[in-house]
């Protein structure tokens, strides 16, 4: 399971952005720094703790999750245990995957898919939700200009040494005395060798 961090500013207040099973989780605990000067577990929970949040927690993992235990959802909803409902009492009850906690003093805190920390973002503040949203686009079309930079590196370097072993071919591998077709079907043949090895396909491919 690869997993990346990154760190966006919105409002002044530092919030991490998780990467992991190719699903984006934003840090609630650093939002939650935005408002007041409560404990981010208690700004956390006294949002989980109104009918809407529960609702729309719901919605996303009927959505996102074969394995959600609404049996559970309706024990939340009508009342028992959704007095300062927590990530962790959540999970228990419900299976989710859209919300969790993670231990440690570097990194730790409560994460949310990027769906529902937008939804918490809107509970904290509508200007605090705009501009997270922004940030976060940003942080996508950055690591988007990366990736594509990488990959003409990468093709470039790949079609460079293609031409480097192609020429080691003629040099090396084709015998000197034999007829220019029969060294034409030596060459193809070992070019091909490397097509695939590099590219995956032959040149007629």
């Amino acid at each position: 399971m690869a997993k990346s961090t990154s760190k966006i500013i919105v409002s002044n207040t530092e919030i991490t952005v998780t990467h992991q099973n190719n699903e984006d989780f934003i840090s609630l605990t650093d939002m939650a720094g935005y408002k007041d000067n409560l404990e981010a577990r208690i700004v956390v929970s006294n949002w989980m703790s109104t009918h809407y949040t529960v609702d729309f927690l719901a919605v996303w993992e009927q959505v996102n999750n074969p394995n959600f235990n609404r049996m559970g959802f309706h024990t939340v909803r009508n009342g028992e245990g959704r007095l300062f409902l927590t990530p962790k009492r959540w999970v228990e009850m419900t299976n989710a995957i859209g919300i969790f906690s993670k231990s440690g003093r570097y990194g730790g805190g409560i994460f949310a898919h990027k769906d529902i920390a937008f939804e918490f973002g809107s509970w904290l503040s509508a200007e605090f939700k705009y501009f997270l949203i922004r940030e976060f686009q940003r942080l996508k079309e950055d690591e988007n200009n990366r990736l594509k930079l990488e990959w003409n590196l990468q093709r470039t370097l790949a079609k460079v040494n293609y031409h480097i072993h192609t020429d080691a071919i003629k040099e090396n591998l084709i015998p000197k005395r034999i007829t220019q077709q029969q060294a034409s079907f030596v060459y193809a043949n070992e070019a091909d060798l490397l097509n695939v090895a590099l590219f995956g396909i032959t040149a007629k491919e």
